[in-house]
């Protein structure tokens, strides 16, 4: 079995998105890494230049050095204060934001918020305030173990997909086994029941009588045909849907309950798909046969194909007992039955072999509870 296209893209979006966000984090340690250093070298020199400034009796290299510490603040938003709010100077913020009386506030009242402003005590008993506000790698680290967490997260959701996926692998493989090998093993009492119906035509049985075992046995080759070709690709040939649609509804409709009204509305001439014969009709046998269950053996059942720009499409409609709109996708997942005794496969497997084998689509058209359902199959029509 293969996996549907919303699995292949949910893995490798999961992939592409663990690797973009693994390269970003890369690439923004790597530009702290270098912050970081000429921050280090930044208060090397600082430092000696204090130690010439201690070690001799110039004024200037005092000055030298208060203006060395100023200079080397690049990313420090700084707002200094009197003992009354008012700033008297500021280092590494916006003009606009200086000009405007509102926001300065509200960016002092921020960066007191963010760290506690520091006292300076100033020549003559005056005091200042030092506000200050974090630096763009500390702004940035702040994400920092948020981005680590959505990576981890990422790597489990990826690492459950591919547990989840494999498993499911393994399971598929053994259905495909157990399919084969029941082909392989009804292939023998079918070549039987042919052998069987020779011997019969030579004791002058009712010719009917062996019109209706050899329909019976052309259907379990097909069977058997369908069930040789799980877990393959299927070969698509070039076929006219109608004549097919055709034949599959008259076969299910002789073999049903009399109960229910077949009835089927298809086009003049030919509409052409690409289709597998065989598959095509299996899906067609499980649509009706749902049909058939939802109305429990009574009621009308009408499939009506029609051409509708470039895709034929088939309807079938019953008069069964409905499906709520909540699960109209839940209906086609594998196992899931409102019978006492099923699998749950059919419409699973018509979905696969429509969509994933015919590049066409099946799915719920319209349902009323207590009134009916109608089921539509796409199929893209080439020349």
């Amino acid at each position: 079995m293969t996996f549907n296209p919303d699995q292949r893209f949910s893995r490798w979006f999961i992939i592409f998105a663990a690797v973009v966000i693994t390269a970003l984090i890369l690439w923004n340690v790597s530009l702290f890494f270098d912050q970081l250093k000429q921050s280090e070298r930044d208060r090397m020199q600082i430092w000696a230049s204090s130690m010439e400034a201690f070690n001799t009796e110039d004024i200037n290299q005092y000055y030298a050095l208060s203006q060395k510490i100023n200079s080397k603040n690049q990313y420090i938003p700084i707002i200094i204060t009197d003992d009354q709010d008012s700033i008297v100077n500021s280092i590494n913020i916006a003009e606009s934001v200086l000009k405007d009386a509102v926001k300065s506030q509200e960016l002092l009242m921020e960066m007191a918020a963010e760290n506690e402003p520091i006292r300076i005590d100033i020549t003559g008993g005056d005091l200042q305030y030092a506000y200050y506000g974090h630096s763009p790698v500390i702004n940035q680290l702040k994400y920092f173990p948020i981005v680590l967490v959505i990576i981890v997260i990422l790597f489990i959701a990826l690492i459950y997909f591919f547990y989840a996926t494999s498993k499911a692998s393994e399971q598929n493989l053994v259905w495909a086994g157990m399919a084969k090998e029941t082909a392989h093993q009804i292939g023998t009492p079918l070549s039987s029941l042919v052998g069987w119906t020779e011997i019969l035509k030579s004791e002058n049985v009712n010719p009917e009588y062996l019109v209706e075992i050899n329909k019976d046995i052309s259907r379990l080759e097909t069977i058997t045909g369908r069930f040789s070709k799980i877990g393959s690709i299927p070969k698509l040939e070039r076929t006219n849907i109608i004549l097919e649609t055709q034949e599959a509804f008259e076969y299910l409709s002789k073999r049903s309950s009399k109960l229910i009204d077949f009835d089927i509305d298809v086009p003049q001439g030919e509409l052409y798909v690409m289709l597998n014969k065989e598959l095509f009709a299996w899906s067609i046998e499980n649509l009706v046969k749902n049909a058939i269950d939802a109305m429990k053996g009574k009621g009308a059942l009408k499939l009506t194909l029609k051409r509708d720009t470039r895709y034929a499409k088939i309807l079938i409609k019953d008069t069964g007992k409905g499906i709520p709109k909540m699960n109209f996708s839940t209906i086609f997942e594998p196992g899931y039955t409102t019978k006492k005794r099923g699998w749950g496969l059919g419409l699973s497997l018509t979905k696969r072999i429509i969509e994933e084998y015919h590049d066409g689509q099946v799915r719920v058209l319209h349902s009323e509870i207590n009134k009916g359902t109608t089921f539509q199959i796409a199929l893209k029509l080439v020349d």
